[in-house]
Order: structure tokens, then C-alpha cells, then sequence
């Protein structure tokens, strides 16, 4: 019989019947869910119960609940029963919810939302007690069950909850969500409410969502949330701020408005945050943003205007920060902000634009105050957002390349002009220079507005004769001002655009080491009677044109001769021209009561020194003594009649006038400048300069034209347009007529040629 027994029993386990233990162990789960206090051997008693029952035995060998041999076909070692005890624990937790689901189905609002609380808490308390009871089970027979594939067997604590989800919660979770929701509304009417109620209940809803496709996974979804909770919370909530939104507005300003919807999304942030789910944040602000946002951007619209017009930085930095939560809520918002500076920017310049067409100064000021302005504006309200920031930058290039000034110049390359001449303003020698340090911040102005400009090629020419002016002159405030300008410049443009500028600085250069050279020379030969520096520039990097002849008078022959000869003993092969128009000197007088110093153009000096041989000549005979051209003479007496040195008897000067030296000459100075510019060489520069630039752009768009033909091969006529204008707008905007033009001249030159038998296209010949 020993024997026997043995064979049935090979493992020698205990024999236990669900019978035997299932009283005391009732009894102990009862214990535990009235949430009676319970000795840890009392726990140890009931843990026994269950890992006895499950390991037990029938005298058969089988399992009390079914065959041994499992599906997988495996046989043989140690079987663990479980599926009555399993039954017995799911239907006393039936029973215990379904009494639980009496007590609480006449409850409403709070007192409801107090008891499914209160019994929540407690009842996940007790069940995870019981899980840890019944954890013998849940790692043996539940988790053979769902290894297994057998559907509808949960670990214990889930069972729990699936119980409470079929047997709790469905019955009542409506009751449970609506009064959550009324409390909901309480809060947002300003009451204060009991948000632990809420958070209780949304624990409980998260906590439901098992993921009863796969049993064993940790942690929950958020599916009974969604459904019983967050679809009927969406809901209310658009139902509740459309409501409100549109009442608000009937009885408050939009900038009121402004503030309340950037109040209630925060509020809905901190609901999130103290009482719903995360997964929440995002649904619930599109959700407002949709309703207190999206539908009243037309309102925003027409009260962003307004508030640019005000200069209202705080309320339009509230309307940012509530657009841009909308998809493409900011791009009306960029257009207005566009056509607002743009007009701004016109009104500015239209006060200003006869005063500005001649002073320079003015006009950049003006139009670096409209940027300043809206510039502060982006940074303070928008952020600095690279969209806001681009609506400026094209409204500031609109209004300062066509603008009232550039209308009456009938010229769009007026802008450049005048802020090169502003430049010139800012750097040349004066008592009004700014100290170095205003000077940099001036400059850096100077880098915003060209930043701007369409033609900077414009600008190049014009500051380069200004440029060159000012070093022949040696009139620059500092050599340092002008390296950092040219800097500047290089920075935005590359190298190209001022490699002329910087080969001008190394002529100067170049010119003082040649002038010690050329002093050396006459100590050691005979010293001239005269003090004589000389600048050389090469030719190719100065933009100066050949100066018209004249006779030099006799006390200049000398050194004129003397620097020539030195000149071409050092550089054979190189040939000077003179540019008397860009020379000057100093004079002594000795006619007058005081001895005066006069700072003169070599063609003052040259009339001026005549008159070391008599006091008076008509303007023929110092036409023949000078050789200047007739209507320089005329300014050059002109200017010495202005300047009271000479009298003439005629009203109108001719050929015949005699000009006589003024004896009774007096001046408070001792050192006097007459040395002014000519008129017409003013006007034939300024139309030269332009005339250079459109000849320039010619080469230019001609450049580009063979080398885009040249990697192309082929080309049709819109493309190869489009691409020559993309390449060139970094320096000036091509007109597509002057594109048009050379085209036809590289065709002219047989560089291109048009396609036989296809329409508008052409092709590089090589």
C-alpha cells in the first residue's frame, strides 16, 4: 500500500482540498476587504492556504482542474491546480461589488463622486493585498493559463479590476461623470471644489484600462478613460467656452478678450496638470485654442491692426503668443505687420523728402528710426520670430528702394546714393565727428539700411569716388574708421565687392614710402624751392576720370618735371597722368594789408600765380595763359570773384571782362579755404557715376549670361532669365529688358546662338 501511494504521489505533495480551506480563506478575504487589521501570520495562514491548494494533488495524479498534459503537449514534473479557487475568487468578488453597486446607485453629484471614491481606494487597496495573497497562483497556474493562450484569465489584482470595470463602474460611471463634470464647471466658474474627488475618480478610469489582449503586460491604457471620460469632457468644454467666449466679447473690449482666453488656457494647463490624465494636455488645448482662438481670428485680425497703429507692445505680444498655438494663425498676422511698416515707412520719408533729397543725413535717420521702431517691436512682442522678422526686412526693402524720394529723383538707385553720401558725412574729417565709439554704432546703422538696398552696386560706385576723394584729400577721420567700414562690407558683399576699395588703401600706402624715396632723391640733388608731395594711383582700381589739360604755371614746371623724371627712372614702362582737377596747394599772398595763406585747386592756383605778373587780365588772356577749358575758367573766376579776392566791373562775366586783384582783400583768417567744388564737376560726376554703373551692369548680367550658358549648354529663354536674375540680385535687381539686350549682343558676338526649329531657346557655342 506504501508502495502504491508512493507510485501516484512520485513527488511526494501534499493532497489538498479547495474544500477544506476555502472557509478560512473566505473568511480571511472577507477580513481583508472590510479593511480590518490583519497580523502578518494571519496573511502568512491564508498565503499557506493557497500555495498548499495550488501544489496539491489528486490520488489519480491529476490536477483538480484539468488534465495534465497541457496543450503544448508537455508532461511529466510538478502540476499546479487553480482553476476552482480562480472561480471561487472571482465570484466573491462579484458578489461583494454588486452589494457595493446597491449602496451607491441613488447617489448624486459629490455625495456620489465621495462613495465611487472612498470604495475605489479601498478596494484597490484590498485587492492588491489579495494579489499578494494569491501571488503563489498568479506565478504558476494564471501564468501557465496565459502562456497557453487561454483567454479570459487575468493575474489577480487585474481580475479585480475587471470585475469592478463590469460590475462597479459600468452601472455607474455615467452618474460618476457627469457629476465630475459639473464639479468641473463649478471650478471654472470661479468656485472652489474638491479637486482630490476628481483626481480619485480619473485614477480609477486609467486604472481600468487593462490590455486584455495581453494579460501579463504592466500598466494600464487609457481607453476607459477616453470613452467614459475625455470624449464627454471635450465636449462640455467646447459646449461651456463658446458660451462664455461669445458673451465676453459682447460686453468687453478684444484686448480684454486677449487676456481672458490667455487666463482659461492656463487655467486648462493647470487642470491637466492637478487633476486629469497628461495624455489629456494636448486634445484639451487644441480644443480651447480651436474654440476661444480659431474662431475669432477675424476679430484678431482687424484688432491687430489697431494695436500696431497704437504701438500696443503688450497686447501684441498676448495676440502672438495665442496665434501661433493656431495652425497658420500667424500669417495674416505677418502680411498686416508687412503693409504696416511698408506704409509707416512711406509716411516717414514723405515728411521729410525735400529736405532729404539733398541732405543725406536726414534721410538715413529717417529710415533708421521706422526700423528701430518695429525692429524693438518684433523683438518685444514677437519674439523675434523669424517670420515677423522677414515681414520687416521685406516691408524696410520695399519702402527704402521706392519710395517719395526715389519718385521725384525718378531714380530707384537714389537710396544708395544718399547713404553712401551719409557715409561720406560719418567719415570724413569734420568739428561735428562723432567720438569712435558712436562712430562704430553709427556705421553698424549704416550696415542696416544697405542691407536693404536693391543696387548695391550704386552704392559701391558712389562710395568708392567719396572713398577716393576722401584719401586723396587725406580728409578721413581715421584710417581705422575706414578699414572697419570696408570690413563691413566685405563681411556682407565677399571680397569682390571691395577689392577695388582695399587696392586704393595700398596705393596711399604705397604713395608715402614713394614720397620719402622722392625726398631722398632732391637731398641729394638740388632741392626744390617749393614744398611738393605727390600721390600715385594706379588706374585700374581708382574711380577717377583724366583730367582736362592745362598749362602749369612756371613756379609748379619745375617740381612737375622733377617728380616725372625720378618717376620713370624707378618704373620704366609706366606713364603718368596728371589729375589736376584732384590737386591742390597752398598759396602766400603778399598783395594784401595781411598776409594770408590760401588753400586752393591747382586750377585756382593756376589763375591765382598769373597775377604775379600784373594785377589785371581779361578772361581771354588767362584762357591763353592757362589753357583751362572755358567754362572751368569761368567757375574758377567766378568763385575767386565770390571769394572777394578779384573785382570785375561787368554784372555778367564775358571774354573781355577784366578781372582785377582786390587789394582791400580782408579776412578774420589767416588761413582761408577757397578751394570749393565746381558745380559742373559735381553734375558731370554724378551722371558719370550712373552712366559707369548701367555699363557695369551690362558686363555684369553679360558675365553671368556665358556662365550659366556655359554649364547649361542649352537654355531656354524664362529659365535662363530666372537664373541670371537669382545670381545678380545679391548686387542690383537685372531689368529682364537690359537681360534681353545682351543677348542679343553675346548673340552678336557669337557666344550663343538661337536654336534652329525650337522656340525661345539657345545654346553656348564653345
Amino acid at each position: 500500500m506504501t508502495s502504491s501511494s508512493a507510485s501516484q504521489n512520485p513527488h511526494g505533495l501534499k493532497t489538498t482540498n479547495l474544500g477544506e480551506i476555502w472557509a478560512d480563506l473566505e473568511s480571511g478575504i472577507k477580513q481583508i476587504y472590510s479593511r480590518s487589521s490583519m497580523p502578518k501570520k494571519r496573511y502568512m495562514e491564508l498565503y499557506t492556504h493557497v500555495y498548499n491548494y495550488c501544489t496539491s494533488v489528486h490520488s489519480s495524479g491529476q490536477p483538480a482542474s484539468r488534465s495534465a498534459k497541457s496543450k503544448k503537449g508537455h508532461q511529466g514534473g510538478a502540476q499546479f491546480v487553480g482553476l476552482e479557487l480562480y472561480k471561487k475568487l472571482k465570484d466573491f468578488l462579484k458578489e461583494y461589488l454588486v452589494d457595493l453597486e446597491k449602496d451607491g446607485e441613488d447617489l448624486m453629484d459629490e455625495s456620489m463622486l465621495s462613495f465611487y471614491t472612498k470604495q475605489w481606494e479601498e478596494y484597490q487597496f484590498s485587492s492588491k493585498v489579495l494579489d499578494g495573497v494569491c501571488q503563489y497562483l498568479n506565478r504558476h497556474w494564471v501564468r501557465r493559463e496565459c502562456d497557453e493562450g487561454r483567454k479570459g484569465i487575468f493575474e489577480i489584482y487585474s481580475l479585480a479590476l475587471v470585475t469592478w470595470r463590469d460590475f462597479l463602474f459600468e452601472p455607474l460611471h455615467q452618474q460618476v461623470t457627469n457629476a465630475v463634470l459639473k464639479l468641473i464647471e463649478r471650478e471654472r466658474n470661479g468656485e472652489p471644489i474638491n479637486t482630490r474627488l476628481i483626481s480619485g475618480v480619473i485614477k480609477c478610469y486609467v486604472e481600468l484600462g487593462l490590455n486584455e489582449d495581453d494579460p501579463s503586460s504592466r500598466g494600464s491604457t487609457v481607453r476607459v478613460y477616453k470613452s467614459a471620460f475625455e470624449e464627454q469632457f471635450l465636449a462640455d468644454t467646447e459646449r461651456y467656452y463658446t458660451t462664455e467666449s461669445t458673451g465676453f466679447l459682447l460686453e468687453n473690449p478684444a484686448t480684454e478678450y486677449l487676456k481672458k482666453a490667455e487666463t482659461r488656457l492656463t487655467e486648462e494647463q493647470r487642470r491637466v496638470a492637478v487633476y486629469l490624465h497628461e495624455s489629456t494636455q494636448d486634445v484639451l488645448a487644441r480644443k480651447c485654442e480651436q474654440v476661444l482662438i480659431e474662431k475669432h481670428m477675424e476679430l484678431f485680425h482687424g484688432e491687430f491692426q489697431h494695436l500696431l497703429t497704437d504701438y500696443k507692445c503688450e497686447d501684441l505680444g498676448r495676440m502672438y503668443t495665442l496665434c501661433a498655438r493656431v495652425q497658420n494663425g500667424l500669417a495674416r498676422l505677418k502680411e498686416l505687420l508687412e503693409a504696416h511698416i511698408n506704409q509707416q515707412g512711406l509716411g516717414a520719408v514723405a515728411k521729410c523728402q525735400e529736405t532729404a533729397l539733398t541732405d543725406p543725413k536726414i534721410y538715413v535717420l529717417t529710415i533708421l528710426e521706422v526700423h528701430q521702431k518695429y525692429n524693438a517691436l518684433v523683438l518685444s512682442a514677437f519674439g523675434n520670430d523669424p517670420g515677423f522678422v522677414a515681414a520687416l526686412d521685406r516691408a524696410c526693402g520695399r519702402f527704402i528702394n521706392t519710395n517719395n524720394v526715389t519718385r521725384v529723383a525718378q531714380s530707384s538707385s537714389k537710396s544708395p546714393e544718399l547713404l553712401a553720401r551719409y557715409c561720406d558725412t560719418l567719415l570724413k574729417k569734420s568739428a561735428k565727428n562723432p567720438e569712435e565709439a558712436e562712430l562704430e554704432d553709427s556705421l553698424n546703422e549704416v550696415m542696416i539700411v544697405f542691407k536693404y538696398i536693391e543696387d548695391k552696386d550704386v552704392f559701391q560706385k558712389f562710395y568708392a569716388k567719396m572713398l577716393a576723394k576722401r584719401l586723396v584729400q587725406q580728409s578721413s577721420v581715421s584710417d581705422d574708421a575706414e578699414a572697419t567700414m570696408i570690413s563691413k562690407l566685405k563681411q556682407m558683399c565677399g571680397f569682390e565687392y571691395t577689392s577695388k576699395l582695399q587696392r586704393m588703401f595700398q596705393d596711399v600706402g604705397l604713395s608715402k614710402d614713394l614720397n620719402d624715396r622722392f625726398r631722398s632723391h632732391l637731398q641729394k640733388s638740388e632741392p626744390l624751392d617749393i614744398d611738393f608731395s605727390i600721390q600715385v594711383l594706379s588706374s585700374g582700381s581708382w574711380p577717377f576720370q583724366q583730367s582736362p589739360s592745362m598749362a602749369l604755371p612756371t613756379e609748379l614746371e619745375r617740381s612737375y618735371h622733377r617728380f616725372t623724371t625720378f618717376y620713370s627712372s624707378q618704373h620704366s614702362g609706366r606713364k603718368l597722368n596728371w589729375l589736376f582737377h584732384m590737386s591742390k596747394g597752398e598759396l602766400v599772398t603778399h598783395g594784401f594789408k595781411n598776409r594770408y595763406t590760401l588753400q586752393a585747386s591747382t586750377y585756382q592756383m593756376n589763375v591765382l600765380l598769373h597775377y604775379n605778373s600784373g594785377d589785371r587780365f581779361t578772361v581771354e588772356q588767362l584762357e591763353g595763359a592757362t589753357q583751362l577749358k572755358p567754362e572751368i575758367l569761368m567757375q574758377v573766376v567766378n568763385t575767386l570773384l565770390k571769394a572777394k579776392l578779384m573785382v570785375c566791373e561787368d554784372e555778367e562775366v564775358t571774354d573781355s571782362s577784366v578781372i582785377k586783384l582786390f587789394h582791400g582783400y580782408k579776412n578774420k583768417k589767416l588761413k582761408v579755404n577757397i578751394n570749393v567744388p565746381l558745380k559742373a564737376e559735381q553734375r558731370q560726376e554724378q551722371d558719370q557715376t550712373h552712366k559707369t554703373v548701367e555699363e557695369d551692369r551690362k558686363l555684369l548680367i553679360q558675365a553671368a549670361i556665358v556662365r550659366i550658358m556655359k554649364m547649361r549648354k542649352m537654355s531656354k529663354h524664362q529659365p535662363l532669365l530666372a537664373e541670371v536674375i537669382a545670381q545678380l540680385s545679391h548686387r542690383f535687381k537685372p531689368r529682364v529688358p537690359v537681360i534681353k539686350k545682351c543677348i542679343d549682343i553675346l548673340i552678336e558676338k557669337e557666344y550663343l546662338e538661337r536654336v534652329d526649329g525650337q522656340k525661345d531657346t539657345y545654346s553656348y557655342l564653345a
